[in-house]
């Protein structure tokens, strides 16, 4: 006795041939002046899709512009503070793909962690991951298709010492992430997390010079002593890893991924 297929109810697998697996998609991609967020720019914009690339630095979305010439799909820059909760909402409106990746760091003891600057990461970090959602699912909703990608790091899955506002900020996008894809799997919505270890970004170099003052080392000790010192392999995540899976989870093939985190950290969480 055979037994008829159940019906496929997911997105195509595979887009129509020789058209780019993004192609007609809206993208919004924050902290997307350098680093993790402009390679995903990048990559967004390779695989067709329109980029809306959104930084409070001028000078870099406008290199990213002159980079961005000549690629598949499109790169249109906007400087916005993402502290300007409003103007966050309103810009993500209409969007297919949203990617929350824009990050402050700061490295303090608690009791010596400024009020102000842990209000400000926890702000840009997860308040305005929220309020771009608010704008952009009305959008995926009515469609019937978003994604959701909110670039995370191990710090949202592991605390390490004297990051108290950035671990925070962290664990709590990644509780958004799921909240998003539980009430968005109706409506053909995905959410998930991509969490890096230590990237070579501008963040990571001040990282290294504000954890040598914290420890008391020479900065050419605190990368292999202190910020590796948990991770497998001993070497820094590239920012073109992390677009790769920000890309992948927005493509064809991970339709049926929602709710979870993907994990680029050199073996750090699975010790």
């Amino acid at each position: 006795m055979t037994t008829a297929p159940l019906p496929f109810s997911g997105t195509p697998v595979r887009p129509s041939p020789g058209t780019p697996e993004l192609a007609g998609r809206t993208a919004l991609v924050t902290g997307a002046a350098g680093g993790i967020g402009a390679a995903c720019v990048m990559r967004l914009a390779a695989a067709g899709a329109r980029v809306r690339a959104l930084d409070r630095d001028a000078a870099g979305l406008a290199e990213l512009g002159r980079r961005a010439e000549g690629l598949s799909g499109s790169v249109a820059t906007t400087v916005l503070d993402l502290g300007d909760l409003d103007a966050a909402e309103r810009a993500a409106a209409d969007t297919d793909i949203l990617v929350n990746n824009a990050g402050v760091q700061l490295v303090r003891p608690i009791e010596d962690f400024p009020p102000d600057a842990f209000h400000r990461i926890v702000t840009v970090m997860l308040e305005a991951p929220f309020r771009l959602l608010r704008g952009a699912l009305p959008h995926m909703y009515r469609q019937g298709w978003g994604r959701i990608v909110n670039v995370s790091s191990v710090h949202g899955l592991r605390a390490s010492p004297y990051k108290s506002a950035y671990v925070a900020a962290k664990h709590g996008l990644e509780g958004l992430s799921k909240t998003a894809a539980l009430e968005g799997a109706p409506h053909g919505v995905t959410s998930n997390c991509v969490s890096p270890g230590y990237v070579r970004t501008p963040l990571v170099e001040q990282q290294l010079a504000d954890q040598a003052a914290a420890h008391s080392l020479p900065a050419e000790r605190v990368l292999t002593e202190v910020m590796l010192a948990g991770q497998a392999l001993k070497r820094l995540v590239e920012p073109e890893e992390v677009a790769e899976a920000v890309a992948y989870l927005c493509g064809p093939y991970a339709s049926a991924i929602t709710g979870t985190t993907l994990t680029l950290d050199g073996g750090w969480t699975a010790r």
